[in-house]
């Protein structure tokens, strides 16, 4: 009896201390990737209660953000992606026509049209949703650096969708 009170006690103890709020926050594990950004740099255009999540797979925008895409729907709604994948499931695989598509530049964080936008595809940065890496770009010169430093090849829109497609194809 005696020793179940001694334990009870140091139990309870134990509870207290492990509750008490400490001076220093407990780091936490971080994952970074380079398509990430802080939240604060993102720029959300669609609307509602998950307007923080790929429309298609439900990935979390800002951790991919430096791959977005969005679209306009013909019912005139809002939509944004993670990568150029969801984009072309979107078109291809649901038949969802979207206009005015968009593209985050990995430069300036801010959307250009998808059709102008310079992509760099098969870096060593990592891909979003693909094997193959899609990162655009509203300058040549900024796609001719990035892939200076980080490997890949500069093409235009409807080739990187060409190679987006090829994540579709059944063998």
């Amino acid at each position: 009896m005696k020793t179940t009170y001694i334990f009870l006690t140091l139990f309870g103890a134990f509870l207290i201390s492990a509750c008490t709020e400490t001076k220093e926050p407990i780091p936490l594990k971080t994952y970074t990737r380079f398509q990430s950004v802080p939240a604060s740099q993102t720029i959300l255009l669609q609307k509602g209660h998950h307007k923080e999540s790929c429309v298609i797979c439900g990935m979390d925008l800002p951790t991919f953000y430096k791959t977005n895409h969005a679209s306009i729907s013909k019912e005139n709604m809002v939509r944004q992606y993670c990568s150029l994948h969801c984009v072309v499931h979107d078109n291809e695989i649901n038949r969802t026509d979207l206009y005015d598509l968009k593209v985050v530049d990995v430069t300036t964080l801010k959307f250009i049209p998808a059709q102008s936008a310079f992509y760099v595809v098969g870096s060593n940065r990592e891909a979003t949703m693909s094997n193959f890496s899609k990162y655009a770009f509203a300058k040549r010169k900024d796609a001719d650096l990035f892939v200076k430093e980080y490997g890949g090849y500069v093409m235009n829109f409807y080739d990187a969708y060409t190679i987006a497609m090829q994540d579709f194809i059944q063998d």
